[in-house]
């Protein structure tokens, strides 16, 4: 990657912290500060590297379907092993769910 290509991915990282900030109820955004939605963001990225979900067909449509119960459920094993805590998992999903809104909106 080139630096411009870092930079890029820096800023569109720190446009999905905020989204996900401003869309999630008053007292997750105490509980969930920046560093840790940028793990969570990353956490994510490795899910969709690591699970194969990219490599299936898309629909009709061209979208793949994704399980963002699925998605919050390694990011709570994935925090746990990298002793991030142990996350609530209706929380981790507001964010998945925020950060999947995020994406979409940028394909619209």
């Amino acid at each position: 990657m080139t630096d411009d290509e870092f930079r890029d991915e820096d800023l569109d990282d720190e446009k999905t912290v905020s989204y996900i900030r401003n869309t999630l109820p008053q007292e997750l955004r105490e509980r969930f500060p920046d560093d840790t939605l940028y793990y969570i963001l990353d956490v994510i990225n490795d899910y969709f590297a690591t699970s194969g979900i990219l490599d299936k067909e898309p629909d009709a449509d061209g979208f793949i379907e994704i399980d963002n119960e699925a998605v919050a459920d390694y990011i709570i094993r994935e925090a746990k092993r990298d002793g991030m805590g142990n996350f609530d998992r209706d929380e981790v999903l507001l964010i998945v769910e925020a950060e999947a809104d995020y994406v979409d909106g940028l394909e619209d």
